[in-house]
């Protein structure tokens, strides 16, 4: 097998020469070019095109993000963003991610050289996988305009109230909650399905694995763009028809039982499958709380985080999906549930919104 062919795009030299040590002391991967700019790695790449590019976002000349999207309009090919934990740098990072990046890790303002010593086996594993990603564009979609009165008092008076009908009228709601767990590929992936959804849709409890700081911003950008609310969950919110929450980047989710309905429990604790959030830990407490109530969809990602949750749930009684490997930009997460016997049915992304919808009609 030929060794995995890596260019580094970074207008930092520390960057560049750290990595690019790191990459050629590891088995099996090579630095084919490491430049400090697109505009020199467009001409680089006139000679040979690499297997995957990490890519940095603010640089001189032209930016990552405008490089990115030129590049997967003509060629597409697995990129990993590499930026900082800073605001700005953020919003470009889920920008990129949603122009077709598979991967992204984030990097200190200071200390660069300890930080990548320190993080190289995620870093050498997330370029591993980056090469067996098939990445794809997403199409923008038309936002929802939800109209100026979506404020955050008006978000907060429609809660309240919607938290009132669950308790008053049990019933209708049936103690329904499906539950979501993706990882690469998976900003993508969740764009697609959480915008095919209506608000009568049930409550949706969702782990994407993201740091903290980023999925705030990620649940903004969902919910601008889809028909139900998108935020990102607090502890103890109540989990209501019409709504996703996203767990937090570096805080668990678990469901819980709240009067006739669900809450969520946002908690610190160790990483679970090297991850915090972990899928597991919410598909466990699901499969608990909700059994044969309750969907899981386990998507694209890598590693085999939410497969035995997953298991857990179907063992309960709950419907369970995994997206199949046609429609996953990495197919680990979903493949190792399949494997393990977890996941009920197989569907592409595009067939996920009809399976909820099954889901939801089966119980009524």
């Amino acid at each position: 097998m030929s060794a995995i062919q890596v260019m580094i795009v970074d207008d930092s030299a520390v960057m560049r020469q750290v990595l690019g040590d790191i990459i050629q002391r590891t088995p099996g991967m090579q630095v084919m070019h490491a430049v400090s700019d697109p505009v020199a790695a467009m001409e680089k790449m006139k000679s040979g095109w690499p297997d995957v590019i990490v890519l940095d976002i603010e640089m001189p000349r032209m930016d990552g993000l405008t490089f990115l999207k030129k590049l997967m309009s003509e060629r597409p090919t697995p990129v990993v963003i590499c930026s900082s934990h800073a605001a700005r740098s953020a919003d470009l990072t889920l920008q990129a991610l949603g122009a077709g990046a598979v991967a992204f890790v984030t990097k200190p303002q200071h200390g660069l050289k300890a930080f990548l010593v320190d993080s190289a086996a995620d870093m050498m594993r997330t370029i591993q996988h980056a090469a067996k990603a098939r990445p794809q564009t997403a199409p923008r979609p038309h936002p929802v305009l939800k109209g100026p009165s979506m404020t955050a008092m008006a978000d907060a008076a429609d809660v309240a109230q919607r938290s009132n009908e669950i308790t008053s009228n049990p019933a209708r709601h049936s103690g329904r909650v499906i539950a979501i767990g993706a990882s690469t590929g998976g900003t993508q992936a969740l764009e697609a399905v959480l915008r095919c959804l209506s608000k009568e849709t049930p409550g949706i409890v969702v782990v994407q694995h993201m740091p903290e700081k980023f999925t705030s911003l990620f649940a903004q950008r969902l919910n601008d763009i889809c028909e139900i609310d998108v935020r990102e969950a607090r502890n103890n919110d109540i989990v209501l028809p019409g709504q996703a929450l996203i767990s937090p980047g570096g805080q668990h989710m678990r469901l819980s039982r709240a009067n006739a309905g669900y809450k969520v429990e946002v908690v610190d604790g160790p990483a679970v499958n090297r991850h915090k959030p972990s899928v597991d830990v919410l598909f466990r407490s699901v499969a608990q709380v909700a059994g044969a109530k309750a969907m899981g969809i386990i998507m694209t990602g890598m590693g085999t985080d939410g497969a035995r949750g997953l298991l857990e749930m179907r063992h309960n009684g709950a419907r369970t999906v995994a997206q199949d490997e046609q429609s996953c930009i990495v197919f680990g997460m979903p493949r190792e549930a399949i494997d393990l016997g977890a996941a009920e049915t197989i569907a592409s992304l595009s067939s996920i919104p009809g399976e909820i919808r099954r889901f939801v009609s089966s119980i009524n």
